[in-house]
């Protein structure tokens, strides 16, 4: 896992080396085990290091090949590269090193993009040929790997991260659509980022750039065959066969010359992580985190069975909020873009702990948009349903928007769900779908905008990003997870576990995101994956025999971090400061009057999803701040 910036310029100057190298160390706590360049005429590759296989010199980069034609930055892990290698060596061929970034420059070499078809990992990556002056840029098949870029017609640079490309002087024009979109979901899909010109390459895309033209491929993409002949449509083998994909995915996973474990929350995904990994080592490391002040949240008791049935080392990080609060200004100065999940802050802090003991850690992360595993999910089928209950919610509304709702309390919350349910049933299958992944209705995000922005928005370009993120959803559960991998799986779960690792030089590795396992699941029929009873309910049944009879008996519970509390205490000046309309005024970006609205609400006996939104403002303007006004 590392960082790689670069940039190529068709006006044949390379860009200034102390500017260049200021970019390449904003990377540095993606890679702080060593930086290197590689300038030749218009181009510079730069990369920072964290050491995963093969720790010495030999597999530094950049890497160039034994002809001196080829040199290669890489960010992410190539799993199968061993039995690749294997091949190679029996044809000829004498590695220099032990890393899986010579067999994958090499496999280039030979196979040109198709190589990527043979490459099970994550990563982002470049290729420069010097002899035809061709550059090769790529993003994994489910992007766990991020990469940005900037392209004017002059110059492409591109990064791991966008703190990267601020160094290298890009422009800064805020793009409003990104930023309506944001204050309605609370991060940035791809392919857009919060400036017009800065673009997230799409996961399972390279580019290629030739004679000063940049051209887009598409080399891998996500099919729903859960209706056609390749659908698999027993029930027993599918089980079976999810758990052969699962031992292979996450025995690949275990490779590693340094010290490797897994987050294990207690949850059903990440304890048949750990359950197929401890069959692969003896004393697993593994790493839960656990809330003093908030049992709600706490599922250290159902994490510690696993690790006692499966005899692994085991690490709890009790959490107080003060705790929490201390940490947070750490989690929230990586962010070199808007990003308001706030549960990315009990990832920074496990994360930061586990950094301590391990270098690589599994998760379980991607199995619930794979297998039906949220509320959304269960909702989603749920509405499907010809009920009279569905009847009577559908016309009950007012009845909902009557009553306080609040995330803080157990009735306010359900009272809350229960209206944003009815809304949902009011809804054609996209609308529904937008609306329960976001925290707005209606025109909510729009009129958080400032007036002035209201008055030139893009309207045609709005509603033309938001049909293309809404276009595999239909009324079936298929269509919805599709739609999850694309949108909430990118976008919000893999950035958050991305950033928030990173921050800390961690490497995560996610087996349920193995393209096989993925193409796999897309196969099974919705019903395989959720009903009346359960949700996930294949991994359920598949892993049953893996796990504590004690994890079959409780109910989903995601993590809240406590901000209503925060809000109307520690952070209330914090609020006063970044949201003060005059401020906001002056800024031109949010409309004050909305924000005071909002406050007002915020302060309520029925704030709603107002804690939501005032976090993604204040996740924004110390953003801003920080990377606009400072």
């Amino acid at each position: 896992m590392c960082g790689i910036v670069g940039a190529y310029s068709f006006k044949g100057e390379a860009p200034k080396n102390d500017q260049f190298l200021k970019a390449v160390q904003s990377l540095s706590m993606r890679g702080p085990d060593g930086q290197g360049v590689f300038a030749h005429k218009q181009v510079a590759l730069g990369h920072t290091r964290l050491s995963i296989i093969d720790t010495s010199n030999d597999a530094a980069q950049p890497f160039t090949d034994n002809s001196g034609r080829y040199t290669i930055i890489f960010n992410g892990e190539f799993f199968n590269y061993l039995e690749h290698r294997k091949r190679l060596q029996d044809k000829g061929f004498n590695f220099r090193s032990h890393s899986d970034t010579e067999v994958l420059l090499q496999l280039y070499i030979e196979e040109g993009p198709d190589c990527l078809k043979k490459v099970n990992g994550f990563f982002a990556l470049a290729i420069y040929d010097k002899n035809e002056n061709t550059l090769f840029i790529a993003r994994d098949r489910m992007g766990v790997k991020p990469l940005v870029y900037y392209y004017d017609g002059e110059s492409l640079v591109f990064a791991s991260e966008l703190k990267a490309l601020l160094k290298l002087n890009i422009p800064k024009e805020i793009d409003t659509v990104s930023l309506q979109h944001y204050l309605h979901l609370n991060y940035i899909p791809a392919p857009h980022s919060i400036f017009k010109q800065v673009k997230k390459l799409t996961p399972g895309t390279y580019f290629f750039l030739k004679q000063n033209q940049l051209e887009e491929q598409v080399y891998y993409h996500i099919e729903d065959r859960s209706t056609t002949s390749a659908q698999v449509s027993n029930y027993e083998n599918a089980k079976t066969k999810l758990v052969e994909l699962m031992e292979e995915s996450v025995r690949l996973r275990m490779i590693s010359d340094v010290p490797l474990g897994c987050f294990l929350s207690g949850g059903i995904d990440s304890s048949v992580i750990t359950a197929l990994a401890a069959k692969q080592t003896k004393h697993l490391a593994t790493f839960s985190i656990g809330f003093k002040d908030e049992p709600l949240f706490d599922e250290t008791h159902y994490a510690l069975l696993v690790a006692k049935k499966y005899a692994t080392n085991h690490s709890v990080f009790s959490l107080s909020n003060s705790d929490l609060f201390e940490h947070l200004q750490g989690a929230l100065d990586y962010l070199d873009e808007p990003f308001a999940d706030s549960s990315a802050l009990a990832v920074y802090i496990l994360s930061k702990e586990t950094r301590k003991k391990v270098t690589v850690a599994l998760s379980g992360d991607g199995a619930d948009e794979l297998f039906a595993g949220y509320n959304k999910h269960y909702a989603a089928f749920n509405s499907s349903q010809h009920s009279t209950l569905n009847t009577a919610l559908k016309h009950s509304r007012w009845l909902w928007k009557a009553l306080p709702k609040s995330r803080n309390s157990k009735l306010g919350n359900s009272v809350r769900k229960l209206e944003k349910y009815s809304e949902g049933l009011n809804l054609s299958p996209a609308e529904r779908y937008w609306r329960w992944a976001g925290f707005t209705s209606g025109n909510q995000s729009f009129n958080l905008l400032h007036p002035e922005i209201q008055s030139n928005f893009l309207s045609d370009e709005a509603e033309k990003r938001k049909s293309y993120l809404l276009r595999h959803v239909q009324d079936n559960m298929n269509s919805i997870l599709l739609s999850d991998m694309e949108l909430v799986l990118v976008n919000d779960m893999l950035t958050k576990v991305d950033l928030m690792s990173m921050a800390n030089s961690l490497e995560v590795r996610t087996p349920f995101l193995d393209y096989n396992v993925v193409d796999f699941a897309f196969k099974l029929p919705s019903q395989f994956k959720i009903d009346e009873q359960q949700r996930k309910k294949i991994v359920k049944d598949a892993f049953r025999t893996h796990l504590p009879d004690e994890l079959y008996s409780r109910n989903k519970q995601g993590f809240e971090v406590p901000l209503l509390t925060w809000f109307r205490t520690e952070l209330k000046s914090t609020i006063d400061e970044l949201l003060d309309e005059n401020y906001l005024e002056a800024q031109k970006l949010i409309n004050p009057a909305e924000v005071i609205r909002l406050k007002l609400k915020l302060a309520s006996s029925d704030p709603g999803d107002s804690v939501a939104r005032i976090w993604a403002l204040i996740v924004f303007q110390n953003w801003y701040k920080k990377y606009i006004k400072s």
